[in-house]
């Protein structure tokens, strides 16, 4: 049985609260690909990409990086 993941709604908080620089920097120690990709889903189901618009390529910069076989984060 498995925690549900409750970084992605954190952070999403963060940015509808107006706290982007937090969010951001939040996203650049994010814990796993997949915890980012429910970050991108409420975001965008809150159409909050369109208005902070530095928000995306961040999280695909992470995406990619956590992503990368040569990179290992501990946990």
């Amino acid at each position: 049985m498995s925690r549900p993941h409750v970084w992605a709604t954190k952070v999403a908080a963060l940015i509808q609260g107006g706290n982007s620089a937090a969010a951001l920097e939040q996203i650049k120690v994010a814990p796993s690909v997949i915890d980012l990709q429910q970050l991108r889903a409420i975001l965008s189901a809150k159409k909050l990409l369109a208005r902070y618009q530095n928000v995306e390529p961040t999280i695909a910069d992470q995406i990619v990086a956590l992503s990368s076989p040569r990179l290992h984060r501990s946990p």
